[in-house]
């Protein structure tokens, strides 16, 4: 008896396993050492958390460049944008109603919006040249100094809480957050294994298994750790890892690729970095009058996603 057929089922199976288990070390460890080290849990999510769960997007997109496939270099940047914003926030939100902080509001999101924005006008031209990528590894030092610089809670909550329920260990927070890293990018590299050749099995053509399963694959990391987050009442973290993720592809993705020497942006298409930049900012407006990502905000940009996809899929 042959278990070939079987095997594509068990590595989706696997993958969510992995993936959950990983989101959770990620995310519980992250928030023990936040409180251990009374820095903001926002601080964590937009840079530990952001980054590591990034990083499919930036081991993929600078293979690409290497090989001269500026296509997927970018087109791997701008769809794991919309998926993160679209899909991963609007089901976090639809699971659990996300507040988003102040400090949030009125830092965060803008520079995400105006990053949004310069990309799109950057890449108009079809091509990521080596000054671009340097002015956008620019801004990306810019954005961390300035979080950097604010990382101490200034609430003191977090030194109150270490002190009610004792210093949390960091070596062993620093363990999990690692292995919850490497999990997620297996679990996710396990999922995409498995939906592909399950998709073959029914005949689904390339170009629609690229624009959907790999896409949504890249993008699983963020997916896990921001549901996770959300249920789990870490608003902080949730969205943070999504607007930090956002940024570090935008900003040191790109900028990486384009100081490694001017590049095409192959099939990507104007409507593409227009979607990316207006999601971004249609997210804002409701934001102005309640500083909450509501179930209805998550419903319509899950909706959205799907809506983008169907799009590319039949358009």
């Amino acid at each position: 008896m042959s278990f070939a057929p079987v095997i594509p089922y068990a590595c989706l199976l696997s993958g969510f396993v992995v993936l959950y288990f990983g989101a959770e070390w990620l995310v519980g460890a992250s928030a023990r050492l936040a409180v251990r080290f009374g820095v903001k849990p926002l601080l964590v999510g937009v840079t530990v958390v952001a980054m590591g769960t990034s990083a499919p997007e930036f081991v993929v997109s600078v293979q690409a460049a290497l090989v001269g496939a500026g296509g997927i270099a970018v087109g791997n940047v701008v769809g794991s944008n919309i998926c993160n914003t679209a899909l991963v926030l609007g089901l976090s939100a639809l699971i659990c109603p996300v507040i988003v902080s102040r400090q949030f509001f009125r830092f965060d999101i803008p520079v995400l919006i105006g990053a949004s924005f310069l990309t799109w006008y950057f890449l108009n031209d079809g091509v990521v040249s080596v000054w671009e990528g340097g002015v956008l590894l620019a801004l990306f030092a810019g954005y961390m100094a300035v979080n950097i610089a604010g990382a101490k809670d200034e609430g003191g909550g977090a030194d109150k809480d270490a002190k009610a329920g004792g210093k949390p260990p960091i070596a062993k927070n620093v363990l999990l957050i690692l292995l919850g890293l490497g999990m997620l990018v297996g679990g996710a590299k396990l999922l995409i294994v498995g939906a592909v050749k399950i998709a073959k099995s029914f005949h689904v053509s390339d170009a629609v298994i690229g624009l959907t399963i790999v896409a949504f694959g890249t993008s699983l990391p963020e997916l896990a750790t921001s549901v996770v987050a959300a249920v789990r009442k870490h608003n902080d973290i949730a969205v943070g890892n999504v607007v930090g993720s956002n940024l570090f592809n935008i900003l040191c993705i790109l900028g990486v690729v384009g100081t490694m020497g001017q590049i095409g942006t192959g099939g990507v298409a104007y409507r593409d970095l227009l979607t990316m930049s207006l999601i971004n900012f249609v997210l804002f407006v409701p934001l102005l009058t309640k500083k909450t990502i509501t179930r209805w905000i998550g419903g319509v940009l899950a909706i959205t996603y799907i809506a983008y996809i169907l799009m590319l899929a039949f358009c």
